[in-house]
Order: C-alpha cells, then structure tokens, then sequence
C-alpha cells in the first residue's frame, strides 16, 4: 500500500525486546495506583499475605492485586475474569503487576476476603486528600442513591408480592380449569394433546402456590418481613429516579462541595434516610480534620431529633422541612403563618389572637406541646385557618433548633442548588461506570468492598485531574518517604 503508514512486520524478530517501562507515558495514571499502592503499610492496614509463611507453595502479594483492582476500577473492568484476561494482554497491567497473570479465583478470592483492608486504603487515601489541603472548605453535601443488586425482583418476596403473586396463580389455575372442562366436553382426539399440557400448566401453578406459602411462612422471621434468594442482604426499595422500586442497596455519601471528593461513604440496605444524618456528617468532619462542619442534605434527611443531634455534635445542618400538611393547598393558614413569642411561650395568629401554651405530649419519643387560641369560635377568618372547632399548633421542645435551621436556609438560597450540583453529579458518574448490572457482589460486606473500591477510583481520578500527574506522583512519592 502507497503512500499510507506502514506498521511493522509481524514477523519480524528483534534482537533486543523494547523496555516495558517505554510503553507507559509520564503521565499515564496507572503510574499514581502504582506510587500509592507502593506507599501504603499493607500490614498495618489489614491485607491478608501481607507477611508471607515459613513454608508452602509462595502466594501474590496484596499489592499486586491491589494495584490490579484499583486499575480494573478505573477502567470500569471491575471483572475479576476480565481483569484475569487483561493481565494476559493489557501492556499497562503488564508494567503494573510486573507481568504477572493471576487466576480469576486468586483475583475473586482477594477481594472476598481483604474487605477491611481495601476499606482502610479507601480512607488513606482520602486521608492523603486531607494532608495536601484538598478539604479546606468545612462543606459536604449528604446524599443516597439506590444501586441494584445481583438479585432480581422475581427472586425477592413480601407479604405484598406473596399475596399479589398467589391471586395471579389462583386466577390462572381458574383458567387452566375452565379450559381443561371445555375440552373435556368436546373431546376430539385432536385435543388430548392440549389437554395433557393443561394439566402440566395446573400442576405447576399449584407447585408454585405451595412455595409461596412456604416462603411466606419463612417471613414471619425476618425482621422487616421481607426476603432476597440471591442476595440475602439486598432489599426491595423505592428508586425516586424513576419512579419504581429495585432490589438493591442504599448508598450514603458525603462529597466536599470545593473539590467534589467523596469523603466518606456507607452501603445500607435501609431504604429511607431518616436516621443517616448525624452519622455521615460526623464520619465526614472526622475524615476531613475539621472542628465544624456544614452539612447540606434533602428533605430525605429531615428527621428533627438526628438534627438536634448534629448540632450537638457541632455540625451546621442545612435540611428544608419536608411539606406534610395540606392547609395551603387547600387555601387554609399553614404553621409559618403563626408567629412564636418566646417571652411568653405562646403563638400569635393571623388574626392577632394569641395562642398560650395549654398542655404537653410524648409521641413517638418526642416530647410535643400543644397550643391553641380561645377566640377561635367566633374568628372570622376561621374557614382560613381550621376546619375544627380551634386550630392547634404542635410545638416540640427543641424546635428553636429547626428554627435556627430554617433561619440559615432563608439567608443561603442556593444551598439546595449548591447540594444537588455537588453530589448528584458524584452518583451519576459512578452508576455510568458501573454499567446497568452495578453491583458484582452479594452481601452488604461484600457490596461495601466493592463501593470502596469505586469510591477509590473515583477520587483517584479526581485528585489527578484536580493536581495534574507530576504533582500527584511527587506528593505519593512524598507520602512514601
């Protein structure tokens, strides 16, 4: 072929092989996974082998499949038998793992049994993140987002679905029944065939009625009365993405709003967020090194005593108050329109009346008092106000704490807009990685090696983008020292 760029013959020997280390550019990121993995205290961390025995066949070294998983998670091959193949052919895992070629099994087997090391890296690196002042704005978004598991939804079970399923069954086997009498009164000897096949379709529905029987009686032990076959651990749960419900897990991230750095992480299989509040930020001041912490979160997280308890802490919640009442939809006064006198512990409403203090209540393990104006009856904005005889406002204890909360939020308008752009990003791009199937594992310890793996990744990438290459590998090489 004229005038076009030849390669080079195939066989065509050479007398000296070219340098492996040739083929990987200065700026090529496996070289960032090989100076962090060399830096690390494999020992200290937790890694299984990190000290070899006194006898018996030599094993690899945690390092080497480390640095094979962190590359195969930065290149979305998260495949312990692709990761197998692409040792064989891959030049740059050739150069990282020293042309080494492990077995799936080895690889499977590293990552099964090694969860609180590859955790505990994980946090190193974050804490590397940390030491090179990539955290030096106290904010972090808290979010969570639903990742499916292996586990279908045919294969988990509830109370719901048992009975759902069991009327689907009775009314096929009907069906069945009916179809089976009409050919049994006709009786042509072209329908014996179907009619064998009616009853292999009966039987089988009834079969699949006792298993759901058994199953259902399986779930009056488990404590949230429902049940995964693949994945014991995963749980059926509201997707508000799109609008469905998966089988999966739920994934708690806190994301520095400068640098959009996951600072740390949790894989839950709860479906809600209620109780996850003061548990991330706290996790999040503590990896960054910080006294005080803002923390920005949904409506998800509004839970009055998990916001208490962040305050406490000394973190700065900033979570708007989920609408639950219908009294401006259908054109009545809401609470914000009552105002609260602190002096004299009463409420002033529209209409000027004042509300005192009447009596106190626990519900649900909240300390509650109540309030409510004697001039009710004969208000003339009463048709605006209540559709009872008085219109009562329920006050918790500590309420000047979400108070002070809404009063933030009124002043930083953008803190919502500043959360959503911060994290959800974040969770996008790690689902794109992932691909459609997400989660290769099963089990929450399982799973939650999996997700620092990618959380791993992903921040690795981020800190070479942010610092660009030189920089990263003088500060691993520092970090080394």
């Amino acid at each position: 072929m004229k005038r076009f760029i030849e390669g080079a013959d195939r066989t065509q020997s050479t007398l000296l092989p070219d340098c492996l280390d040739d083929y990987i550019a200065a700026d090529n990121p496996v070289r960032a996974v090989d100076a962090f993995v060399e830096e690390l205290d494999l020992r200290v961390l937790g890694f299984e082998g990190a000290e070899p025995a006194a006898t018996g066949r030599p094993g690899y070294h945690p390092a080497v499949l480390l640095k094979l998983y962190i590359y195969g998670y930065l290149n979305r091959v998260p495949s312990s038998r692709r990761l197998e193949r692409e040792a064989q052919r891959n030049v740059e895992l050739m150069w990282l793992t020293g042309r080494l070629t492990p077995d799936f099994k080895t690889i499977a087997d590293f990552r099964r049994d090694n969860g609180p090391g590859i955790r505990n890296a994980c946090r190193r690196f974050v804490q590397l993140c940390r030491d090179l002042a990539l955290f030096s704005e106290a904010i972090v978004a808290i979010d969570s987002s639903k990742f499916k598991a292996v586990n279908s939804r045919d294969r988990n079970f509830t109370p719901t679905k048992i009975e759902r399923r069991q009327q689907q069954i009775e009314e096929s086997i009907q069906r069945y029944l009916e179809a089976l009498e009409t050919a049994d009164r006709t009786q042509p000897a072209e329908v014996q065939a179907k009619t064998e096949r009616l009853r292999e379709k009966i039987d089988t529905l009834r079969q699949q009625m006792r298993r759901m029987q058994r199953i259902k009686e399986q779930l009056k032990d488990e404590p949230d009365q429902q049940r995964s076959l693949t994945d014991p651990d995963a749980r059926a749960m509201m997707s508000q993405a799109k609008g469905t419900g998966i089988v999966g897990y739920n994934v708690q991230a806190a994301v520095d709003t400068q640098h959009h750095l996951i600072v740390t992480h949790e894989v839950t299989n709860v479906g809600n967020d209620r109780q996850q509040l003061t548990k991330m930020a706290v996790a999040a001041r503590e990896a960054m090194g910080k006294r005080k912490l803002q923390a920005l979160a949904d409506r998800g997280y509004f839970n009055s005593p998990e916001i208490k308890a962040a305050t406490d802490a000394g973190i700065t919640p900033l979570v708007p108050k989920p609408t639950t009442s219908n009294a401006k939809a259908e054109g009545r006064f809401s609470k914000a329109d009552f105002i609260y006198l602190k002096r004299s512990d009463a409420y002033q409403c529209p209409a000027g009346e004042r509300a005192p203090y009447r009596f106190s209540g626990v519900e649900n393990g909240l300390t509650l008092r109540r309030y409510w104006p004697s001039a009710c009856p004969q208000c003339p904005l009463k048709p605006r106000c209540t559709t009872g005889d008085y219109r009562r406002i329920t006050r918790w204890e500590h309420e000047e704490v979400l108070e002070a909360m809404q009063r933030r939020l009124d002043r930083n308008l953008n803190a919502m807009t500043l959360r959503r752009r911060t994290v959800e990003h974040v969770f996008g791009t790690l689902k794109h990685w992932m691909g459609s199937t997400h989660f290769l594992t099963r089990g929450l310890k399982n799973v939650s090696t999996e997700m620092s793996l990618q959380v791993l990744a992903y921040n690795m990438k981020r800190v070479i983008q942010i610092l660009g290459m030189d920089v990263t590998m003088k500060v691993m090489k520092v970090a080394g020292s």
